[in-house]
């Protein structure tokens, strides 16, 4: 099958929207990523997937942590950001948690410690031990067919 077809496919598929954090060699990066999921309660665990091309790539597997930002409506600029979309430079003042850079405004900031990584065809899948969360209430920002979206809150009436 086809690329397209497949990417099209797989766009179908309503997402949040999270940038990835750690910190590497005393500096903080991020990537923007919406392929991210919970794996455990007990013991919690999550998973993010990157791409063998991402710089980022290289920073999670020497730090062996991440962070997970899950965006807030209002936070579209940070995904740009992190995206590699935005022409000019912005200025993120990050916030701490478990010793990891994490986005302030996010609905969930997710702190965590590599635990496996596993390599899948052109990308490698990170499961991650939580360390620590911060959660704050809010919309999320959500992307679906290769767009930005907002939540509709419809009201449904039971008879």
């Amino acid at each position: 099958m086809e690329d397209r077809l497949f990417r099209d496919a797989m766009g179908k598929f309503a997402t949040g929207v999270t940038v990835v954090t750690t910190q590497f060699e005393n500096e903080s990066f991020g990537m923007t990523a919406n392929a991210f999921m919970s794996v455990s309660l007990d013991p919690k665990l999550v998973v993010i997937s990157i791409g063998h091309k991402a710089r980022f790539l290289t920073k999670v597997q020497e730090s062996k942590k991440f962070a997970v930002n899950i965006l807030a409506a209002d936070q579209k600029e940070y995904s740009m950001a992190f995206a590699g979309q935005l022409k000019e430079e912005i200025t993120i003042n990050f916030e701490d948690l478990a010793g990891l850079p994490v986005l302030p405004g996010a609905l969930a900031q997710v702190s965590c410690e590599v635990i496996s990584e596993h390599v899948e065809g052109d990308h490698t899948l990170f499961i991650g031990k939580v360390l620590d969360i911060k959660v704050t209430d809010g919309e999320p920002l959500v992307f679906y067919a290769g767009k930005y979206r907002e939540l509709v809150q419809s009201e449904i009436k039971t008879v």
